[in-house]
């Protein structure tokens, strides 16, 4: 699809910049398309301050040993040199550190809003469709025992009062 094209800009290259190549419309190019710009524009660098609470130590990107490659450590299991600088936050930043996620955190959502929803609606569908009990709930004599516990003052709870705790 672009064979064409860069084919047909080739001679146009060599005695033009790419930069007035999209801009003159006066060339032999005024029937094409303009080209795009597809490279990296120059960016004016600022340097970052150093953080103070670092003291000079080296700033290291901040990137998970889990996404190394599991050979060719001198620390297999902890995909690290021997003598090799530790970041700052190694403890985040190791292998017994929190895991990389692979699954992107809108499809997390979304299965985990499919699993919820699918475990109440078997919540709700059991508890609508549930049998009635088989047994007869007891029936205790004199209004559920209150007669035989003591009446209904007996068996209230006993009020803590402060003078008993001294």
């Amino acid at each position: 699809m672009f064979a064409p094209v860069y084919q047909s800009l080739q001679p146009a290259m060599r005695s033009q910049s790419i930069w007035r190549l999209g801009a003159t419309a006066s060339s032999t190019f005024a029937r094409r398309p303009t080209l795009l710009r597809s490279y990296a524009t120059p960016v004016e660098y600022l340097p970052k301050e150093a953080d103070p609470q670092l003291n000079g130590y080296p700033e290291l990107p901040r990137t998970s040993l889990q996404t190394r490659s599991p050979y060719g450590w001198w620390d297999i299991q902890g995909r690290r040199n021997y003598g090799e600088t530790l970041h700052a936050e190694h403890d985040q930043l190791d292998m017994f550190g929190p895991d990389i996620s692979k699954v992107p955190p809108r499809t997390a959502a979304r299965q985990l809003g499919i699993a919820s929803a699918s475990l109440l609606a078997f919540a709700w569908i059991v508890y609508t469709f549930k049998p009635e009990s088989p047994a007869v709930p007891r029936q205790y004599p004199y209004s559920g025992l209150v007669k035989e516990l003591g009446g209904l003052q007996e068996n209230k709870a006993l009020e803590e009062s402060s003078d008993e705790e001294e």
